[in-house]
């Protein structure tokens, strides 16, 4: 049994998460039974209590933790004065640059068993810079323009992060998604640099292939043939598209995990949203947020074996679980976190 000593700050959010987070942190204590938690609040039933959504405090308990857990946000039907996402202020105040999230096919969910591959997207740039403003002029409010932000930095920063991820899953191909033909200057930058960044990283004795995919031949590739992708690292925009195409072959989006990953701190997350026409029914599918724990673990703590223990258990429960003829889950959340704690302790 590992005793790890490492604390991380668990935050809910909002409707599912409430659930499928205590339910992930059950997970963490049958495989991980010396972890610390702290709680702490962030979200829109944050925002209605507090006026914010992610408050001061809840950032300093990331900071200090290092690692958090997050649930779900809700989102509110209009603009609301004051009112800024928690995910994105947390990526932006922790500087959060790396969204990582694999695609692995899971039993009888997928359609298929043979994908197993991580998108590295950068997270803090691009068309998400939130440059936006009406052209002025004699036709004023006719015309809006975006600006996409891209520097050597974040694209050195991110080349960096996906070779790293490459080396811990072993893997033996590395894929740089752009649209320098048309974008030569904003990705023509973030290619060469990747380029550049991955050379003078990597070790001599190193025989992983690094080629590059033009972003539509990329989504082509990720329909047809995903079992031979295997890292992909790209851009903003284009990395959150692709990875929720992706997520399709390992049952979809709310199976879907993922890893907020900056140098100071990372936040696990699951993909689906709050669920809010499911929420407090006790059948949301914790399946996500365990993965996302898993996730953190293994980049972030650096205990693969036990990454892998957590992630083998939720194969075992899927297993168990799903009738095979109509593919739907019929536990409860506690009842498929049970299967999963049960598998964990029983191969300890």
């Amino acid at each position: 049994m590992h005793e790890s000593g490492k604390t991380i700050c668990i935050i809910e959010g909002d409707g599912v998460g409430k659930e499928v987070i205590p339910a992930a942190v059950e997970v963490l204590k049958s495989v991980l039974p010396e972890t610390r938690f702290i709680w702490a609040e962030a979200g829109w039933e944050c925002f209605q209590k507090h006026g914010t959504s992610v408050p001061q405090a809840t950032l300093q308990a990331i900071r200090s933790c290092g690692a958090a857990l997050f649930g779900a946000v809700s989102s509110p039907a209009h603009k609301v004065e004051g009112y800024r996402s928690a995910i994105i202020t947390m990526r932006q105040e922790l500087d959060l640059y790396a969204n990582i999230r694999p695609v692995r096919s899971l039993p009888k969910v997928s359609t298929r068993q043979d994908v197993d591959l991580v998108i590295v997207r950068e997270n803090t740039e691009g068309l998400y810079a939130g440059r936006e403003h009406l052209e002025s002029g004699a036709f004023l409010g006719e015309t809006a323009i975006a600006e996409r932000v891209i520097t050597r930095n974040a694209s050195r920063r991110i080349a960096l992060r996906a070779l790293e991820v490459l080396r811990l899953m072993g893997k033996n191909r590395l894929t740089i998604v752009h649209k320098a033909n048309i974008l030569p200057i904003t990705d023509g930058l973030f290619r060469d640099t990747v380029q550049a960044s991955i050379k003078a990283a990597r070790h001599p004795e190193e025989t992983f292939s690094v080629d590059e995919l033009l972003v539509d031949t990329a989504a082509y590739k990720l329909v047809s043939q995903p079992e031979k992708i295997e890292v992909m690292v790209t851009t903003n925009l284009f990395g959150d598209i692709l990875s929720d195409c992706a997520s399709h072959w390992c049952g979809g989006m709310g199976l879907a995990p993922s890893l907020n990953w900056g140098e100071q701190a990372a936040i696990a997350e699951p993909v689906h949203g709050s669920a809010p026409d499911i929420a407090g029914k006790g059948i949301a599918n914790p399946i996500a947020a365990i993965l996302s724990t898993a996730m953190l673990v293994r980049y972030v703590w650096k205990q693969n074996d036990v990454a892998e223990r957590i992630e083998n258990a939720v194969r075992q429960a899927l297993e168990e679980d799903i009738p095979s003829e109509n593919g739907q889950i019929s536990s409860s959340t506690d009842g498929l976190t049970e299967l999963i704690t049960q598998a964990i302790l029983n191969h300890l």
